[in-house]
């Protein structure tokens, strides 16, 4: 039993063949999963597949790099979203400084409108991060956070930042970097934080695990993180299977 806590099924890399997809996945164990929208496009099939496949979930949101496109009524749009029944958390959500095309100004000012969204419907956050550590952890314990909970999506800070998160009610999610041979930082932190707060995640099509790095990554690959993830804390495949899906249907408040 596997549980991909983040992926991207409504991306057109999978138009073409989502239903093998969607059996390889479970041929390797993987009994739910939550696709990601991040934009009225991929919110909108986001939707499409959870109300067709009874094992996926929504998290639905505002990515930070589109920030500057967002309108007022774009998230009162996600509000009315986030009273159906299989929409499970908000985002991703965040700061991304790494492109560049949304000021840092207006990043900011969306990721806490979004934050002072989840409180105001009790869902939990699904946080994107790319170079901006300090800033986002700041946002979050500003805007009290912890109230809602979440997840640090495909983390790739320390194992410092991430007990920080997790003393902030969040887990942490490790994907693909975690099996790649140089990826010293997600190795230490699936070492160091327990397994009661570690969650597992594709990203998919991105970040395809080791062996499979640089080709289309698919929810199925899942198993070789969590794999890797057994190795590093030196317990069995089974145990790390059973608690990350146990923390998924927690965090996500699904029975």
């Amino acid at each position: 039993m596997l549980f991909d806590t983040h992926a991207h099924l409504n991306a057109d890399q999978f138009s073409e063949d989502l239903q093998e997809v969607i059996e390889r996945a479970k041929e390797v164990g993987v009994s739910k999963l939550v696709v990601v929208g991040f934009d009225r496009p991929t919110i909108t099939k986001a939707i499409e597949l959870v109300e067709t496949y009874d094992f996926m979930y929504a998290s639905i949101g505002w990515h930070p790099v589109d920030a500057i496109d967002m309108k007022d009524e774009d998230l009162e749009w996600i509000e009315d979203l986030a009273s159906h029944p299989k929409v499970v958390a908000l985002g991703e959500m965040g700061l991304d400084y790494y492109w560049d095309k949304s000021p840092k100004d207006i990043q900011k000012e969306v990721f806490r409108k979004q934050i002072a969204l989840a409180k105001r419907v009790k869902l939990p956050i699904v946080i994107h991060n790319r170079d901006a550590t300090q800033d986002i952890v700041d946002i979050l314990r500003e805007e009290n956070a912890q109230e809602v909970g979440g997840i640090m999506h495909c983390f790739s800070g320390s194992p410092e930042t991430a007990k920080e998160c997790v003393d902030m009610n969040f887990y942490i999610s490790l994907g693909g970097p975690v099996t790649f041979k140089n990826a010293k930082k997600p190795k230490e932190v699936a070492e160091q934080i327990p397994l009661d707060r570690l969650l597992i995640e594709t990203d998919c099509p991105y970040l395809a695990p080791h062996p499979n790095r640089g080709k289309r990554n698919e929810p199925s690959y899942v198993k070789l993180v969590a794999e890797e993830i057994a190795h590093l804390k030196g317990i069995s495949y089974e145990e790390v299977a059973r608690v990350t899906t146990e923390n998924a249907k927690k965090v996500f408040g699904i029975n």
